[in-house]
């Protein structure tokens, strides 16, 4: 298992599927060629200061070295964004929820709309006839 580093390859996952929880987001993408499963850790800093950020990227960390790589799907890409909540949760709820995700049918979200809704209105659309 590789670690992600360049923000291309943050971006590309990203665009890709994500699953929520309260601790944090897994998003995953599925790459074309053979290469081994790469995982990426980030935490904006609204979720704290640099010490708080600092733990919270560990404790993700460990989740994935105690995880089955074999609940992994080969081929893929990996993005573990941190939350708040991940400061407090217990650990042991933290790894379920890690292993449920992977098992989960991932959402998928569209590059060209908002999440959530539908495609807005044009100008036109707004306006009544004569």
């Amino acid at each position: 298992m590789d670690r992600l580093r360049q923000r291309a390859d943050f971006l590309a996952v990203a665009n890709g599927a994500r699953v929520n929880s309260p601790a944090f987001v897994l998003q995953s993408r599925s790459r074309d060629d053979s290469g081994p499963i790469r995982i990426g850790f980030t935490v904006t800093k609204k979720n704290g200061n640099a010490p708080q950020r600092n733990r919270i990227r560990r404790r993700l960390r460990e989740l994935v070295k105690r995880l089955d790589p074999v609940s992994m799907h080969p081929h893929h890409d990996y993005v573990l964004v941190g939350r708040r909540d991940a400061l407090s949760r217990d650990f042991t709820t933290m790894l379920d929820d890690l292993r449920i995700a992977f098992t989960k049918p991932a959402r998928h979200t569209d590059k060209g709309q908002a999440r959530g809704r539908g495609p807005r209105p044009g100008p036109a659309a707004s306006r009544k006839p004569d």
